[in-house]
């Protein structure tokens, strides 16, 4: 879409003239795309907390909201047939991958309809045909898978880019350094997305990590680049040029995208480990008022164009709730089968 920027090997990609320069580049339908997507998100997010809260759902929910950029603009930049993972704090990738959220929320419902048949919930679910290979519960896990479809990818010559999206609470895991490393060393198209939201449940990245991800990029010899997670067009610019850099075949980009879940680690959360200032700073910085702002501001899109898509998703989020709903339960035979034990 946009045009290329080079990714920095040790720091911060692009910035605010950069990110104008990105929005210029962009037709009117892109810039409704990521609107539209970012739209999409949030409100399955704060629906998803509503039905909880009503006693519609079980299990443990980790909503996206505030981070809704970072999976936009990287998605905004991948071709249809390419992959990604996902992490427990999903739904966002899911939603910018092209899934439905009729099927996303009857999985969270726990209905046969769902994308994993009910059987999954919020944390496990996958698209094959999407190219969503899938949430995982286990931090970090999804790297490796990402580095395993990627090699894929190389030995099949089919042209395909593999993008990892984990948490900074991956950082000071095993899978990261093995998924990264290998990647590097068999030159894979993969690009690896650090979503760097402060916390790791209740412990800041700063704590659990020696150093700043990005900065790990250099002992792989990969770029990697720091970026602005809650700024689209930086995103988008900077996982575009991580992308065909590896669809050229010029190996694996690492990305660190500073950004903040404006809600708790779960739909349950302790409330003591972070202050109402910094909280408050954070929202300040909201991803989708960021977006609304600067297309204002160029006249792209006006206020009619804003309120036509949100109408369209208040419609779609209707729709989900009610096919959620109206879905039957996984009956005892099909929650017996895929269960293995030895």
């Amino acid at each position: 879409m946009a045009e290329q920027q080079p990714v920095s090997t040790n720091g911060r990609a692009g910035g605010d003239d950069a990110s104008n320069g990105v929005l210029e580049q962009l037709t009117d339908d892109q810039l409704r795309w990521i609107y539209q997507i970012m739209r999409r998100i949030r409100r399955f997010e704060e629906t998803a907390e509503e039905a909880f809260r009503a006693a519609k759902m079980r299990g443990a929910l980790h909503f996206y909201i505030g981070e809704e950029a970072t999976a936009t603009g990287v998605c905004a930049a991948l071709d249809d047939g390419d992959f990604i993972t996902s992490t427990h704090r999903g739904h966002g990738h899911c939603i910018a991958k092209g899934a439905r959220m009729d099927k996303m929320m009857a999985e969270l419902f726990g209905r046969s309809t769902g994308y994993c048949g009910g059987k999954g919930g919020s944390m496990h679910i996958a698209d094959i045909e999407l190219g969503n290979l899938g949430a995982n519960g286990i931090v970090g896990a999804g790297i490796p898978i990402a580095t395993g479809a990627a090699l894929g990818s190389k030995l099949r010559k089919d042209g395909k880019v593999t993008v990892a999206f984990f948490g900074d609470g991956a950082g000071p895991t095993g899978a990261f350094h093995e998924g990264v490393n290998v990647a590097a060393t068999m030159n894979l198209p993969a690009v690896f997305v650090c979503e760097n939201n402060q916390y790791g449940m209740a412990t800041h990245a700063d704590f659990a990590n020696a150093a700043a991800i990005h900065n790990r990029g250099p002992a792989y010899g990969i770029p990697s680049a720091s970026i602005d997670g809650n700024d689209i067009f930086e995103v988008y610019a900077t996982a575009k040029t991580a992308i065909d850099r590896a669809r050229r075949g010029e190996g694996p980009t690492l990305i660190e995208a500073r950004t903040y879940r404006q809600k708790g680690h779960t739909v349950l959360d302790q409330k003591n480990y972070r202050t109402k200032e910094e909280i408050a700073e954070w929202v300040a910085r909201d991803p989708i008022e960021r977006f609304v702002t600067a297309v204002n501001e160029s006249e792209r899109l006006d206020e009619d164009d804003f309120q036509a898509i949100d109408g369209q998703i208040e419609c779609e989020i209707e729709h989900a709730v009610a096919f959620a709903e109206a879905s039957p339960w996984p009956t005892v035979d099909v929650i017996e089968r895929d269960v293995y034990v030895e």
